[in-house]
């Protein structure tokens, strides 16, 4: 029989992950509405209604909180990409329904001010670029190799999907940043297709 000496690590763990998780739910709304620079850290603790030491047992500063609210998104944005794609049974065509797929969540606003307009600025492009390729990079790869070898005319499946990946994230910055979103998806689209023309032997 468990006593509550037991118990109580078992609570506070758990009480631990709630914080934290309520913590991530409000510093995400909070940076895609007003932005890293004009969101505060009072303003975090008083929306999700946790003291400053809760804050800082789980971050060391509101950098490590975004990194993690980054690392969240970018995790979303990857399983979209595989759901537009999971019913497709063609490579190509299901590699191309997962970029567009990542191109239209540049329209969202979570994805828009955390990923693309934030991130770069706030943790810098390496550390970002590592984080979009820990979730994307791997997805990209596997679709690139199911597309096989000669379809990528010989070039390394390796080399095909950071290239793809490096101008998918150019396209979605592009979208974020443009005042008439719907017109730069469509143009991205169509330099998407141009860019599929050339990495691929259709």
């Amino acid at each position: 029989m468990m006593n509550a000496t037991t118990n109580r690590p078992n609570k506070n763990q758990e009480r631990g992950r709630s914080t934290r998780a309520r913590l991530l739910d409000v510093a995400t709304q909070l940076f895609a509405e007003y932005g890293f620079e004009h969101t505060s850290v009072e303003l975090v603790l008083e929306q999700a209604n946790v003291s400053k030491g809760s804050l800082y047992h789980h971050f060391a500063n509101k950098e490590e909180l975004f990194e993690a609210v980054l690392d969240a998104v970018e995790a979303r944005v990857a399983q979209a990409t595989l759901a537009a794609a999971r019913d497709i049974r063609e490579p190509m065509a299901a590699l191309r329904a997962a970029c567009l797929a990542w191109l239209r969540l540049a329209r969202d606003p979570v994805v828009r001010q955390i990923v693309l307009l934030d991130a770069p600025a706030v943790i810098g492009w390496e550390k970002w670029r590592e984080i979009d390729d820990r979730h994307a990079f791997g997805l990209l790869k596997r679709a690139v190799e199911a597309a096989g070898p000669d379809r990528r005319q010989g070039v390394p499946a390796e080399l095909v999907a950071h290239v793809l990946l490096a101008s998918i994230i150019e396209l979605a910055m592009l979208i974020a940043r443009s005042k008439s979103p719907k017109k730069a998806m469509v143009s991205a689209e169509q330099a998407l297709d141009r860019l599929f023309a050339g990495l691929f032997d259709h």
